[in-house]
């Protein structure tokens, strides 16, 4: 289940490395490319959530509390950015010791064997100078799937200049495309995740 909220923060952070271009929205590929700026996340100051429906009449929500990731971007062009973020599968937090035992599971996240969840950033589409979608690979479970994530910026990140930019992010996928296929009786098969991000300067 919450297993695609780490894509999530990868492609909302992607969307933020777009956004913090100088220029904004409709910057152009042939602007005078500036040196490249590294942002880190900082974990301490971000969360990532996953809700899904229990017995369709409530819903369970879990979080990754561990997380890292890297971020490049190159002034005046966009399409140049980078993103690379890993999610601790095995520090995953739930409501109640059931669900987390069964999160940790072969069943769903099955941590033992895949203790990490890594998104990787490919592509941006911006729409206004505070929103847009970030496109990237999620890798989950060991499998690899496209996801796309809607992203929302407290304030124009072209005018951070340097500074700290935070941004909220929200997206639906299905479980079952990452071999979660268990109590789908019980469990909804749409996981609504959101996130909210702080990336610094490095």
């Amino acid at each position: 289940m919450i297993r695609h909220s780490y894509r999530s923060l990868g492609l909302a952070l992607l969307a933020l490395l777009a956004l913090s271009i100088p220029g904004g929205v409709g910057a152009q590929s042939d602007r005078v490319s500036g040196a490249p700026v590294n942002y880190r996340l900082d974990a301490s100051n971000s969360d990532v959530n996953a809700r899904v429906a229990f017995f369709g009449l409530s819903s369970k929500t879990a979080r990754f509390p561990r997380m890292q990731g890297n971020v490049t971007i190159v002034p005046g062009a966009p399409e140049r950015a980078t993103i690379d973020v890993t999610f601790d599968a095995a520090a995953l937090e739930a409501p109640d010791e059931t669900t987390l035992e069964r999160l940790r599971g072969e069943r769903f996240f099955w941590v033992e064997r895949y203790p990490s969840i890594r998104f990787v950033g490919r592509s941006i589409n911006l729409t206004s100078p505070t929103r847009g979608t970030v496109t990237g690979e999620l890798t989950a479970r060991g499998v690899t799937q496209t996801e796309v994530l809607d992203v929302t910026f407290a304030s124009d990140p072209s005018a951070a200049n340097g500074r700290a930019v935070t941004f909220t992010g929200e997206m639906e996928i299905d479980r079952r495309d990452y071999g979660m296929r268990s109590y789908q009786l019980i469990v909804g098969n749409t996981v609504k995740i959101r996130l909210a991000a702080r990336m610094v300067p490095r």
